[in-house]
C-alpha cells in the first residue's frame, strides 16, 4: 500500500514524524511556510537580503529545537515567533541608518495624553487590517508599512497580519496587553491616514475630533 503523501499530512502530524527524525516531514513543513516567514521578515526588516537571513534562520533554529515545541501553539505561530525575534534582532543591530517615521501624527497630548485625531480622514468600509489582503491595494500599504516606525510596523504585522492574539503579541515582545494595544491603535490611525490620502473620497473627509477612550 502506498504510503500517504505529505502534501495531504496535516501539520501536527507532520510535527511528530519530524521529532522522530523523519527529515523529508521538516521539509514539507518549511516548503508550507517559507513564503509566509519570508513576507513577515521583509515586512518588518523592510530588506530583502535581510528577510532572506531571517527566514533561513528561522528553519535551522526551528529544526535544531523543535524537541522543545510543546505544541501549545501552532507549529505556524511558533514560526511566526522564531522569525520575529530574529527580525528584531537584526534591526537592533543596524546604526546610523536613516528612518521615516509618522510617530508626530499620532503622539499624545502632552496636555491630555490623547492620542489626536489624524488630520485627514475619510469615510472607510474597511480599515488597514482588512485591506492588507486586498491585492489591488497592496502596494500602496506595503509603501505605508515601510513608514511606520518598527514599533508598531511589528504590533500591526504580528496582530493584524499574521493574527496573533493581544496577549501573544505582548508576550512575543516583551510588552503590556495595554501597550500592544496603543501600539495598534497607533499604527492602524497612521496607516488609516496615510492610505485615505490615496483612497479616500474628499467630498466625504470628516472634521478631525479627539480619541477619548482606546
Amino acid at each position: 500500500m502506498a504510503s500517504e503523501p505529505l502534501q495531504s499530512v496535516s501539520d501536527p502530524e507532520l510535527v511528530q514524524r519530524a521529532k522522530q527524525g523523519d527529515l523529508d516531514a521538516f521539509e514539507e513543513l518549511a516548503n508550507r511556510y517559507e513564503r509566509k516567514i519570508y513576507t513577515l521578515a521583509r515586512r518588518i526588516t523592510q530588506n530583502e537580503h535581510d528577510a532572506e537571513d531571517v527566514t533561513q534562520q528561522t528553519f535551522l533554529s526551528a529544526l535544531e529545537h523543535l524537541k522543545d515545541f510543546r505544541e501549545e501553539a501552532s507549529f505556524a505561530t511558533w514560526l511566526d515567533r522564531i522569525a520575529t525575534h530574529a527580525a528584531l534582532k537584526i534591526l537592533r543591530k543596524r546604526k546610523g541608518l536613516e528612518t521615516v517615521s509618522l510617530d508626530q501624527a499620532t503622539d499624545p497630548s502632552p496636555d491630555t495624553g490623547e492620542i489626536p485625531h489624524p488630520e485627514y480622514i475619510a469615510d472607510w468600509r474597511e480599515g488597514p487590517e482588512r485591506l492588507v489582503h486586498r491585492n489591488e491595494i497592496r502596494a500602496l500599504l506595503e509603501e505605508a508599512l515601510a513608514e511606520l516606525d518598527e514599533k508598531y510596523r511589528v504590533v500591526f504585522l504580528l496582530r493584524d497580519v499574521e493574527g496573533l492574539s493581544v496577549r501573544e503579541t505582548a508576550e512575543l515582545l516583551g510588552l503590556s496587553e495595554t501597550n500592544v494595544k496603543v501600539r495598534l491603535l497607533r499604527a492602524r490611525l497612521q496607516l488609516r491616514e496615510k492610505l485615505t490620502r490615496a483612497l479616500g473620497d474628499p467630498a466625504r473627509r470628516l472634521p478631525p475630533a479627539p480619541h477619548h477612550h482606546l
